[in-house]
């Protein structure tokens, strides 16, 4: 009988830890994701504002940023493709929440100025009207 005892005592204590091991696990792992509230410019993003999307994560958001500093702004949704790790399925479920846009660079014309700057007019000046010097012939 003691025998008997001890093996059902044992079995409850794996059980437990089995099922505490579980909950700990079910507990740490992250829970689904809220969406973003407007899609994330893959041009402008942070690694923060590109793990808000649902299948990205901080290594993937590290590439991310990795291939955009390596080749420059992004052409479309599409060119997430030639980063590992994202395949079409996962590229489909993410296109919502994500958009290509211009880049800060992109958006400023190039004779911007500066903010704060007072713009100088661009005519060309006015000719004197007073009469300009002979050319002196001894020299």
């Amino acid at each position: 009988m003691h025998y008997l005892a001890a093996m059902v005592c044992r079995q409850a204590v794996r059980v437990s830890l089995f099922l505490a091991l579980f909950f700990f696990a079910a507990m740490s792992l992250p829970a689904n994701k809220k969406p973003p509230p407007a899609p994330i410019n893959l041009n402008t993003a942070t690694s923060e504002e590109l793990q808000l999307v649902p299948g990205i994560g901080p290594v993937t958001a590290e590439k991310i940023l990795q291939m955009r500093k390596s080749y420059g702004a992004f052409k479309g949704v599409d060119d997430l493709r030639a980063i590992r790790g994202i395949g079409p399925k996962r590229l489909e479920k993410m296109r919502k929440y994500l958009t290509v846009g211009k880049t800060p660079s992109q958006s400023k014309p190039p004779s911007a100025a500066k903010p704060g700057s007072v713009a100088k007019p661009t005519t060309p000046p006015k000719p004197s009207s007073a009469p300009a010097d002979p050319p002196c012939p001894l020299l």
